[in-house]
């Protein structure tokens, strides 16, 4: 997710509660003005700091924290400018407000790997603003030019060895004007930003067991929920029989609410021993008979319309016509759980005058809108407490969840911890679209690329989700990864069909470009190997390299990304060991991207045994990300997106039967264990260049490994495998 525009976002935004102490300063949000007062005894220079008496610093994280860093990473860049070290900072997340808002997606949304590339200028300018406020505070205390006067370790010095704490000025800086001009540290000065030593804030309290996510909530007098849900998608309640259920042990009640039926009970286990007596008729809905044979069927069927056109240059058909020789290939990919280790939960106390939700939500801002729709209050009247997440990849942008939970706390008049078992989670999930993809490259006598086209076919998540980003056919979220096509074709035509196959469509870890990127990147393996060429030197010959004066965007259709792609490959071939004999059975493939202004090449190393078992042994990242923050979790966040994209390639697929999901836990929905990681994830960082931004880290590796294993199966088997998961039915079933 890149960007998404809202454009009633300040209506949208209207009755959010505001929070932190202070002034909002104004290049968070043209228009933002002061917000809420702080707690007592502390001061906020802006919305993003406080500082209490006692020199305490306290730095608000806006973005949710699900394993990828945020929690770190963001406090870092505000304290590298405002003096202070970073591990003796306070971290809170912040409430729902408009002055939090990412402006690459629009909205208080966490996901897009957006974190880090929204929070690199303006977050350092908290820092810097307050630090610039506190100096001023103390410099008008001691009648001197703020000029002789220096912050550094929470303190300020003066002339003649005088010297203030933060704290101790705080209250004076919070009322003065907001610097308009705040200059910036350069990277080259940073002292925090960067440190390969630094330590995540939150592991402490994580390895302690007092870090609060949703499911460890407790509150007073809080009741549990288990809950019954249609088991076909789109199915509702047509009646229930809670006679035996209402009557087990700690139960204090059995309600209906939109989705379906919950039991309420002193405990989890009460409420779901009860819960599975019930007796539920259900209303089997629009996709009662749904199945992967008409899933498969409606999307070939739609694959035959031209679809929309999202790019196009030349005359791709005449020129394919022309061309000395064609190749065509299609692929299948399948719909994907997120599946998050905790499980969707709750805890909503809604009252007569107002509601408190505590929740694992990546989209803080909209849950006060839907929980006023649900509950028929205001959405100030709306309080929302951010707890860590355990996982999210896309999932928690969504906060149907929160519904349940508020309609059930309403029924009930007291407050409820709704928990979704497993099974739950995993069959009232929002997949990842599966899809059909179909490219075609005409290449003349000597092999360079001459036409090309492409025609993807998937459900369309954000016609669903944000209707209004949606224009003229195209989801910018389904073309991603292939609308920056990188290989330079003069005469070329890409096209999208969107069709809803029945099964919800949801943002999944690095969306579309999964299925792209696999896509492009398999294909342009096929044709390499075709016409006998190295497939890392074809890669980089076909290049589109106009245009690199754009080189730090990359986010736009025919914005070259050529040179930087070269860099990664080229240094990926050696890091690797590329072209080295390997013996039967292993193979080595290859993958480069772009995404969310990364550029990473990678290389797998594999086998594949006799009964056709993928065993990824390494794979080797070159990545091009700008500067890394945290360059310890950078590397984290690759090792994690490769463990993710391993899953799904390997083992990944959601069918349904009789309109709902077949697949019930991990026993059935396949995740890879330790004993299946690769021995090695090597990855090299290249240093920044002057000026360039940070891109994102926590998703496109997941793309680029999953087309590069595709590639390294085929080096190791001569098979080229078209659908995933890599199982090996499907790669036997290549062979036909």
């Amino acid at each position: 997710m890149d960007h998404i525009n809202q454009p009633a976002r300040r209506d949208f935004l209207k009755g959010s509660a505001a929070v932190g102490g202070g002034l909002a300063l104004g290049f968070y949000l043209p228009g933002a003005s002061k917000v809420a007062e702080a707690q007592a005894a502390t001061h906020s220079p802006n919305a993003w700091v406080k500082i209490g008496t006692d020199n305490s610093v306290t730095i608000m994280c806006a973005r949710s924290e699900m394993g990828q860093d945020v929690y770190t990473s963001l406090t870092m860049l505000v304290a590298e400018e405002l003096e202070v070290d970073v591990n003796k900072v306070k971290v809170e997340f912040a409430p729902p407000a408009e002055v939090y808002i990412n402006a690459l997606l629009g909205g208080q949304i966490t996901g897009g790997s957006t974190s880090v590339r929204d929070g690199w200028e303006k977050l350092r300018k908290a820092g810097a603003s307050a630090r610039m406020m506190l100096v001023n505070a103390a410099a008008q205390q001691w009648g001197v030019d703020a000029g002789q006067c220096k912050a550094a370790g929470g303190s300020i010095t003066g002339p003649g060895g005088k010297k203030v704490t933060y704290g101790q000025v705080a209250e004076a800086a919070s009322k003065l004007e907001v610097p308009k001009d705040v200059p910036l540290k350069p990277v080259s000065e940073f002292k925090q930003v960067g440190n390969k030593a630094q330590k995540r804030l939150d592991t402490p309290a994580k390895v302690a067991g007092t870090a609060t996510f949703g499911i460890d909530v407790r509150v007073p007098n809080m009741l549990y929920a288990a809950v019954a849900m249609p088991p076909m998608i789109g199915g509702k309640v047509a009646s229930f029989n809670d006679a035996r259920a209402k009557n087990m042990p700690g139960v204090k009640a059995v309600v209906q609410y939109s989705r379906g039926v919950a039991v309420v009970a002193d405990s989890y286990w009460q409420a779901k021993k009860a819960k599975d007596l019930l007796q539920i008729t259900w209303d089997e809905g629009p996709n009662a008979n749904n199945d992967m044979g008409k899933v498969w069927g409606g999307l070939k069927e739609a694959a035959s319309q031209p679809g929309a056109v999202f790019r196009e240059a030349g005359d791709a058909d005449s020129a394919m016509k022309g061309a000395a020789k064609v190749y065509e290939a299609t692929y299948e990919l399948p719909f994907l759980s997120h599946s998050p280790m905790e499980p969707m939960n709750t805890v909503a106390d809604v009252r007569a005058d107002g509601a408190t939700i505590i929740t694992p939500t990546q989209f803080q801002q909209l849950v006060p809108f839907v929980v006023a729709g649900a509950t028929g209050l205001k959405p100030e009247q709306i309080n929302v407490i951010t707890t860590f997440l355990g996982g999210g990849f896309g999932r928690r942008v969504e906060v149907d969840y929160t519904i349940d939970a508020a309609e059930i706390s309403k029924a009930v008049g007291a407050p409820v911890k709704m928990v979704w078992s497993r099974e739950d989670d995993l069959t009232h999930d929002s997949y990842r679209p599966g899809g059909i993809y179909t490219a075609r490259m005409g290449v003349d006598a000597a092999g360079k690329p001459v036409a090309y086209t492409y025609h993807g076919t998937s459900p369309s998540i954000s016609s669903r989700l944000f209707p209004s980003i949606v224009k003229d056919g195209i989801d910018p979220f389904a073309v991603e990864a292939i609308d920056n096509f990188p290989y330079a074709v003069a005469n070329h035509k890409l096209t999208y069909q969107m069709h809803d196959a029945g099964i919800t469509p949801g943002y999944w870890r690095g969306v579309s470009h999964n299925l792209n990127c696999y896509v492009v990147e398999g294909f342009i393996d096929e044709v390499a190997h075709a016409l006998g060429k190295d497939p890392i030197q074809y890669r980089i010959d076909n290049l589109e390299y106009e245009g690199e004066k754009h080189k730090w965007s990359g986010l736009s259709a025919g914005i070259a990304v050529g040179g930087r792609m070269k860099t990664v490959l080229e240094q990926v071939r050696g890091k690797s060991g590329w072209g080295k004999k390997l013996p039967e059975g292993r193979g080595m493939g290859v993958a480069v991207m772009e995404g969310y202004n990364t550029v990473m090449a990678a290389v797998v190393e594999l086998s594949v045994t006799k009964n056709y078992d993928v065993i990824v042994d390494k794979v080797t990242y070159v990545v091009d990300a700008g500067p890394v923050i945290h360059p310890d979790q950078g590397s984290a966040q690759m090792e994690s997106c490769t463990i993710y994209g391993l899953s799904a390639c390997l083992f990944g697929e959601i069918t349904v039967k009789n309109g709902g999901v077949e697949q019930m836990n991990f026993d059935q929905y396949r995740v890879v264990r330790m004993n299946e990681t690769p021995k090695s994830i090597d990855i090299t960082w290249l240093p920044a260049a002057k000026d360039q931004p940070p891109g994102g880290l926590g998703e496109p590796a997941t793309a680029v490994v999953q087309a590069a294993v595709g590639n390294a199966i085929f080096s190791a088997t001569g098979i080229r495998v078209r659908r995933m998961p890599f199982t090996p039915e499907n790669i036997k079933g290549a062979m036909a």
